[in-house]
């Protein structure tokens, strides 16, 4: 995989996720997407169910908020920023195959109304730590 895979306008954490929030930015009260990176993607292999917060719900970073589950195995997803999730990627939910064809499009899996932020890396940082050239 290479770094200029990784879209630099999207921010990364350290359990591979990824949040459309510019790396530096604050939340402006608007929604902003999440996903799982393409690194993710690769390590999970083909997704088969995804389990993700409800509208409406708190999520906070830190704290399991959902869990993807591949032929290989299960994994927690943990939100990139705390707040009020405002929508699912219904889509995503009914294929997962979404998530592995496009995960920084088609298949991002919720929107959250930020009110707080996790520890965001940019892309350059992410691929530095996970040894993607």
């Amino acid at each position: 995989m290479s770094n200029s895979a990784l879209p630099d306008n999207i921010s990364y954490t350290a359990e591979h996720e990824w949040v459309a929030l510019a790396p530096g930015d604050e939340p402006s009260g608007d929604p902003v997407r999440v996903g799982i990176t393409s690194l993710a993607v690769e390590n999970l292999g083909d997704l088969v169910y995804l389990e993700l917060p409800e509208v409406g719900s708190t999520v906070t970073v830190g704290e399991s908020c959902g869990e993807i589950e591949s032929t290989k195995t299960v994994s927690e997803l943990f939100p990139p920023v705390t707040g009020t999730v405002s929508i699912i990627n219904t889509k995503a939910v009914e294929n997962p195959e979404l998530v592995t064809a496009d995960p920084y499009g088609e298949g991002w899996l919720f929107a959250i109304i930020p009110d707080g932020v996790g520890e965001l890396w940019t892309a350059q940082k992410y691929a530095t730590e996970n040894g993607i050239q």
